[in-house]
């Protein structure tokens, strides 16, 4: 028998789940550059907003296109 706490129980979203939550819920839109579902425009709005608003991504950490 596998004892859970109360609270520690259900199961766990996936990452698309709580990226939609936050939109829903808090107006906070997370975003990856490498989304198969943006177009090249669109991608390129969210690099330059996030370098706007946070300066440019690390060196080793940029998306290979």
């Amino acid at each position: 028998m596998r004892f859970t706490p109360k609270g520690y129980g259900g199961r766990r979203r996936n990452p698309d789940e709580v990226k939609r939550d936050g939109w829903h819920e808090q107006r906070v839109l997370a975003v990856a550059l490498d989304d198969h579902r943006l177009t090249w425009p669109e991608r390129e709005l969210v690099r330059q907003l996030g370098e706007k608003l946070y300066g440019p991504a690390a060196t080793g950490r940029e998306v290979q296109r």
